[in-house]
């Protein structure tokens, strides 16, 4: 007999899954621990804001924009304003870059760590209701602890992040992260106020049949290679869906199988999404998962950044179909 839902587990909690997996990183100390627990708190506080939306004065832009050149919604100063203070209350961050900040912010403390965060992925699609998301990295600092934090600091590879992840506010809310160990996922449970074990030990398919691009850009394409791309996909009668949220694209072909591509156009020829706060927490979780992310020759973990806000093209998701991109590029 099915079980009623007042007999099922309620299941593994963020707190309980951070504090059993703890021992797999003995030189932390708990710091670690405390900032994957500040981040799901404000995401928390940012889901709640979202969820009222429609009701009070958040909606719409300030008129303003950011170092990025995007129209900044009021959605992207509260979110930033939110995870900002929940990583500067704690001391385990020493710092903080935001997209939507010309600079980092030093917290000045003993902090071991950094993040770097896209407080609101797609806040534009708020609206309308639509899917959006937060971006974090959380790197150790490079320079000693007595010096002063430098933008150096910020300026690390992919490949150095001791933690990378998502959160999806949508139909449910969700945090995605992995510390190098594998991909987990947690719903968050209102009723409850807790993040709940949901999607454990998430794969990748190494196949899919999803192809993910604004297809507006299609006369603004740089490479023939990936006109050539999108050409085979169609004719081959591929499912395109694009969002315009890049979590919410990128977790449903994380989920089913697909690829998420932004290529180098005529008004963005380096690409538009930024390495440091989009492109590497995204590329460490799908190749934690199985998957693979790369620009048009080099892994985007491998890239060694040279500006905060840099922006890279980015074509992540299946490796089979990331494969076949590189391989249409040398063509």
């Amino acid at each position: 007999m099915e079980k009623s839902r007042i007999d099922l587990p309620i299941g593994i909690t963020l707190d309980r899954f951070i504090k059993s997996n703890q021992s797999q990183y003995p030189n932390a100390a708990g710091e670690l621990s405390q900032l994957l627990r500040d981040i799901a708190l404000a995401s928390k506080v940012v889901n709640r804001e979202i969820n009222k939306a429609g009701l009070i004065d958040i909606m719409g832009n300030v008129g303003a924009q950011n170092s990025g050149g995007d129209h900044q919604q009021k959605l992207d100063l509260l979110a930033n304003t939110r995870f900002s203070r929940a990583l500067s209350k704690g001391g385990e961050a020493c710092g903080i870059a935001s997209e939507e900040t010309e600079s980092f912010i030093d917290l000045k403390n003993d902090g071991k760590y950094i993040v770097t965060i896209d407080p609101l992925d797609g806040s534009s699609n708020i609206d309308v209701n639509v899917s959006i998301g937060t971006i974090f990295s959380i790197y150790k600092k490079q320079s000693a602890p007595s010096q002063p934090l430098t933008e150096k600091d910020f300026l690390q590879k992919g490949r150095q992040q001791v933690a990378g992840g998502y959160i999806l506010y949508g139909p449910s809310t969700m945090l995605v992260f992995t510390t190098g160990m594998g991909v987990n996922g947690f719903t968050y449970e209102s009723t409850l106020g807790e993040y709940v074990l949901s999607h454990p030990s998430m794969q990748c398919k190494e196949d899919g049949k999803i192809f993910s691009i604004n297809d507006g850009l299609s006369y603004d394409l740089v490479d023939q290679g990936i006109k050539d791309y999108l050409h085979e996909c169609k004719t081959q009668r591929m499912t395109g869906r694009y969002i315009g949220s890049l979590v919410a694209d990128f977790h449903r072909n994380l989920l089913k199988g697909g690829v998420f591509l932004y290529p180098p156009t005529t008004q963005y020829p380096n690409g538009k999404l930024r390495l440091t706060f989009e492109a590497n927490a995204l590329a460490f979780i799908a190749e934690q998962a199985g998957g693979l992310a790369t620009t048009h020759n080099e892994n985007i973990l491998d890239i060694q950044p040279t500006s905060i806000h840099q922006r890279v093209p980015l074509y992540i998701g299946s490796r089979k179909m990331v494969a076949r991109i590189q391989e249409k590029l040398r063509q």
